[in-house]
């Protein structure tokens, strides 16, 4: 019965990941989308760190905290992003509530190896833009860039303690989705516009290796290390193009031409996003605090798509940067629930990999929340908040300043444990 209501769980999850919008950026028309680091709530609000691990949370970005999972963890997350863009000359608010993860880890050998599985995004496009100018004879002409979609990812880590205090794991990420662009324009006293509508259809897949050695240093405090390496993404795209002619007013087609992409080797694509490693040193108390930072660097400069090449953009390397941490005042207070309660902060700056009319974008935020006890099992509820930018408003692009407020469920159980009679 509970193997079925999981798979009913992630059934309906999978549907809802692929009907939701996951942005409303306009530099998601960039590359595959914007690519969404999806942690785990409790981690997002430490910077985005993934070298902390424990034996009672999913850690979604290091599958080598699985050896040391000690129950049962059903995790779930949910998030609402409040946004601001802003031009030279003008400035609009929007907003996007998302669905981010859903997944399962449970123990194969308590404190020794763990298995997990789950469904998560990966990227999202979502945008409507329009450019209004001066044509060659002089008539105004409006041009509408619109996307969306997005690629989701279904994943099974397993990680092990290999020796005291050295754990390892491994995640193999599948990839599907569907990603729609298209590009009208209308001419002022033209009777007919013209879109150009590009679909792609994504699957492939990566893998996810990490390494932690957590040595005591002295009685209370632990060191962390951690090395993690996300290979090279293999994507395949499917795609498909046309070029019509409707009427401005009404939007009905009055002819459709299918582009034969065979004659340009453009049916099927690779699309090849390159390995990100990653280093992190932290230090803290069990159960009372930490402080870490990471460290990542991808080549993105490798990126191409070669069905999608935007004019004025490029892509660059990447190099990023998170510190954070949290403060437990007294994990084992009966007399006050706030003493218990995990205080969480951090700050990131990761840039995008875009360059666009010769300006790199970089996204900064500070994270900050509270990891809510929820009975005696260690099951918690994660409250998280962002501050963040990316963008500017020079060269003519746009500043997206964010308000994200997450939502976190991790519930643990001893359900999938063998009981034992002393």
């Amino acid at each position: 019965m509970v193997k079925r209501l999981l798979f009913a769980i992630l059934i309906l999850a999978g549907f809802s990941l692929q009907a939701q919008n996951g942005t409303v950026s306009p530099y998601s028309a960039f590359g595959i989308g914007d690519l969404r680091s999806v942690r785990s709530v409790e981690n997002q609000m430490m910077g985005g760190l993934g070298m902390y691990t424990d034996s009672i949370h999913l850690h979604l970005s290091n599958p080598a905290a699985l050896g040391k999972l000690g129950v049962t963890t059903y995790a779930a997350g949910a998030s609402h992003r409040e946004l601001r863009l802003e031009t030279f000359s003008d400035k609009q608010n929007s907003s996007v509530t998302n669905l981010d993860y859903l997944a399962l880890a449970l123990p194969l050998k308590i404190q020794k190896a763990g298995l997990a599985f789950g469904l998560k995004p990966f990227s999202s496009v979502g945008y409507n833009l329009t450019n209004t100018g001066i044509g060659a004879g002089g008539a105004e002409v409006s041009t509408t860039y619109s996307g969306e979609g997005g690629v989701n990812q279904v994943f099974i880590s397993l990680g092990f303690e290999v020796l005291p205090r050295v754990h390892i794991g491994a995640t193999v990420n599948h990839f599907f989705g569907r990603l729609e662009y298209g590009r009208s324009q209308i001419t002022d006293g033209v009777a007919y516009g013209t879109l150009d509508q590009r679909i792609s259809d994504i699957r492939g897949y990566d893998f996810n290796y990490a390494l932690t050695y957590t040595p005591m240093v002295s009685s209370k405090h632990t060191l962390f290390t951690s090395l993690r390496i996300r290979t090279q993404s293999n994507l395949t795209s499917e795609n498909q193009q046309t070029i019509s002619t409707f009427v401005p007013l009404t939007g009905v087609d009055i002819f459709v031409r299918d582009i034969n992409l065979d004659e340009d080797l453009l049916r099927f694509t690779e699309i090849k996003i390159p390995t990100t490693f990653t280093l992190g040193l932290g230090f803290g108390e069990d159960k009372h605090w930490f402080l870490g930072a990471e460290y990542s660097l991808q080549q993105f400069s490798d990126f191409q798509n070669r069905f999608l090449e935007l004019d004025g953009a490029r892509y660059e390397d990447v190099a990023s940067y998170a510190v954070g941490g949290y403060y437990i005042p007294d994990y084992t207070a009966i007399d006050s629930y706030f003493r218990r309660v995990a205080y969480r902060a951090g700050m990131r700056v990761e840039p995008s990999g875009f360059v666009v009319n010769d300006k790199s974008l970089t996204d900064f935020g500070i994270t900050f929340g509270m990891g809510l006890p929820l009975g005696g099992d260690f099951s918690n509820l994660n409250l998280g908040f962002e501050l963040g930018r990316r963008g500017t408003t020079m060269n003519s692009l746009v500043r997206e300043s964010y308000f994200n407020l997450s939502l976190g469920l991790s519930f643990n159980s001893r359900w999938f444990q063998k009981r034992t009679i002393n």
